[in-house]
């Protein structure tokens, strides 16, 4: 498992909608399914149950990118509601085994498994996201993960605005 560091990756802002909206959309398989890749990709969910020792097996397709399906395998560690998550992200095949990044055709550098700690705190009718992925923010940058979460949080508030929410 990977080791935090202050190289980890942080990513913080306010999203406008309340605490617990927010946490749902990362609970819930009907708002993942909504705002859960990047642009231009789409996210498939082999299986979904998420709960402390539950886990969920996704699949993002990037048409265009290096890595047309990139599996991940997220094992929840923790969940606080509506105020924490954590769980393990880990490189994994379609059957949801778990592979090396290289297997995988990812950058050789990328770790196999990452803990990712979300929060999510009231401010007023919005919320404090803050994430953290154990993995260097350079790494992150050059690989396209850091700038994919960001895309990600785009797509995710606004699907949480009242005429994206379904």
């Amino acid at each position: 498992m990977a080791n935090s560091n202050n190289q980890d990756t942080f990513i913080s802002r306010i999203i406008n909608a309340p605490q617990e909206l927010v946490f749902e959309a990362w609970t819930q398989e009907e708002h993942l399914r909504h705002w859960y890749a990047p642009k231009g990709c789409t996210v498939h969910f082999a299986h979904v149950d998420i709960r402390p020792g539950g886990s969920f097996l996704s699949c993002i397709r990037n048409p265009e990118g290096n890595y047309k399906d990139c599996w991940c395998k997220t094992t929840f560690l923790e969940i606080i509601r509506p105020e924490k998550i954590v769980c393990t992200l880990q490189v994994a095949d379609a059957g949801g085994n778990p592979i090396s990044a290289r297997d995988a055709g990812m950058d050789p550098d990328w770790p196999d498994e990452t803990i990712l700690t979300l929060t999510f705190t009231p401010e007023g009718d919005k919320t404090l996201f803050t994430l953290h992925q154990t993995v260097n923010t350079a790494l992150a940058k050059r690989t396209g993960a850091y700038p994919s979460w960001i895309q990600m949080l785009d797509i995710l508030e606004a699907h949480l605005q009242p005429a994206g929410i379904r």
